[in-house]
């Protein structure tokens, strides 16, 4: 078990398991965290996960670990690894199964007071046109041809459809469509489990929710996205619903018997992996790669659906009603990039899981306006704490592969939250608060509970303290949708 003698302190904000720690370790593990912070860390097993994760075939650089971190399916949830392309290996379990669960924010001009009267009514509006719940079926019932084009196509198979605009696509990472995806290379089951769920929140963690833009701290960035104090936002969290929960589930079995094939040891199974390039590899990048279009044309939808219960509730009563699309991020995601590692140009598959891209200014990636400033970085609190807009830096390019955090971090299980929070109570209490609550079950409310997470202040604060991120605005929340 690691403990915190066993951690080097780079600064305040960084730290690192030595490669030394164990002989299996193929590189050091660097953390990002405060020592309070790593105290909480310890109390569970993502670290130990984070040092089974750097035994990995193909390693460059560091395994990076990010202050939200908690334990996951083989890897920690906040880890990010890269591979050398294409020998090095990719693991299902190192980006996670809700592949391309992402965030995507809207920005507004609508003034809190003038929407204030009406946000119980937009609770109630977002919540009947955008379905939750497990299982729910969605906006659109895809036909098999239709779920083949939304595969190939992600965000653009809905701009065809009058789901979206180009300046959606353009502020979407990677346009809404990774290249190189094989519908072929989906099962039967995934297909069947995606086909009704297109425009569908989800449940868990996934939630739909109403901001004020509270403060402002980079007022240029700030402009740029069209985010103004005192003005409200939309936050948009789900991912590839049951589509890409199944294809993680059918090559998580696949590669049991192909670490057998190659002669990968792996210290735990959960860390199951294939060459990138071996046709087991080849295939599941194909097969991740349709469950990253389903979700990028998903959020695009419920985005759609969004714009849709604003118009039905403000249009006529406040002006200038509309919503823009500021950014749309992937964090859970394997993605071919080309990194400076140690002084060398290296292609890599960087695997971020419960992690985003946060590209620093001057990367090609990014859309044209995002150059001067960085990527927008949106790291969503919890139904009753703030959330928040951070930009890349040059540094999160050099130390953590254009990484940073994705949330603010469970501090208990989904079970002991239940144990310890009753969900009608919470709902009056965030009620109280002057938040409007729209939930599926109280049991589902009690499980993502405010107490049940860290505190993202400081959990934002580490990774700008680590100088990968920097602080553009922070968001409270006004009114919250979950399954």
């Amino acid at each position: 078990m690691v403990t915190l003698q066993d951690l080097k302190r780079i600064s305040d904000y960084e730290w690192e398991i030595p490669q030394s720690y164990r002989p299996d370790m193929r590189v050091p593990v660097r953390l990002f965290a405060t020592r309070r912070m790593l105290e909480d860390v310890i109390k569970d097993k993502s670290l130990e996960q984070a040092v089974n994760a750097a035994t990995l075939p193909g390693l460059v650089g560091h395994v990076i670990v990010m202050p939200d971190m908690h334990q996951g399916y083989g890897f920690p949830i906040g880890g990010v690894a890269a591979t050398r392309f294409p020998e090095g290996v990719i693991s299902p379990g190192g980006i996670g199964y809700d592949i391309n669960c992402g965030v995507r924010l809207l920005g507004s001009q609508i003034s809190f007071e003038a929407a204030n009267p009406w946000l119980d009514d937009l609770a109630t509006a977002l919540n009947q046109l955008c379905p939750s719940g497990v299982g729910e079926k969605g906006v659109v019932r895809a036909s098999e041809a239709e779920l083949e084009e939304v595969c190939r196509q992600g965000s653009r198979w809905a701009l065809k459809r009058g789901m979206a605009s180009e300046a959606d696509l353009r502020r979407t990472e990677e346009a809404g469509c990774v290249v190189g995806a094989d519908p072929t290379r989906v099962s039967k089951r995934a297909r069947e489990r995606g086909r009704p769920q297109l425009g569908s929140l989800g449940a868990g963690n996934h939630f739909i929710e109403i901001d004020l833009v509270e403060q402002v701290f980079d007022a240029q960035a700030a402009s740029v996205m069209g985010l103004e104090q005192g003005r409200l936002a939309v936050q948009i969290h789900c991912g590839s619903r049951g589509f890409g929960h199944q294809i993680c589930t059918d090559y998580v079995e696949e590669f049991q018997a192909a670490v057998r094939r190659y002669g990968i040891h792996l210290v735990d199974r959960e860390l199951v992996c294939a060459p990138l390039n071996s046709p087991e590899g080849q295939d599941y990048l194909a097969a991740m790669r349709c469950a990253a279009n389903y979700a990028f044309a998903n959020r695009q939808i419920l985005a759609n659906s969004a714009r849709k219960a604003f118009e039905q509730v403000l249009a006529g009563k406040v002006k200038d009603w509309q919503l823009h699309q500021v950014y749309d991020i992937c964090h859970n995601m394997g993605k071919i990039e080309t990194h400076v590692i140690e002084g060398e140009r290296i292609k890599v598959c960087v695997h971020r899981k419960g992690a985003t891209r946060a590209f620093g200014p001057g990367s090609p990636e990014l859309p044209e306006e995002y150059r001067p400033i960085g990527q927008p970085v949106l790291v969503p609190g919890s139904m009753g704490t703030a959330s928040w807009v951070l930009a890349g830096t040059e540094a999160s390019m050099e130390h953590s592969f254009g990484s940073s955090c994705h949330g603010s971090g469970r501090l208990m299980s989904r079970h002991e939250a239940k144990r310890n929070v009753r969900g009608e109570k919470l709902r009056q209490d965030l009620e109280a608060e002057g938040i409007h609550i729209r939930a599926g079950s109280m049991a589902g409310l009690a499980e993502e509970a405010p107490q049940a997470y860290k505190d993202v202040d400081q959990v934002v604060q580490a990774v700008v303290g680590g100088g990968i991120a920097r602080k553009v605005a922070r968001l409270h929340p006004l009114a919250v949708i979950k399954g």
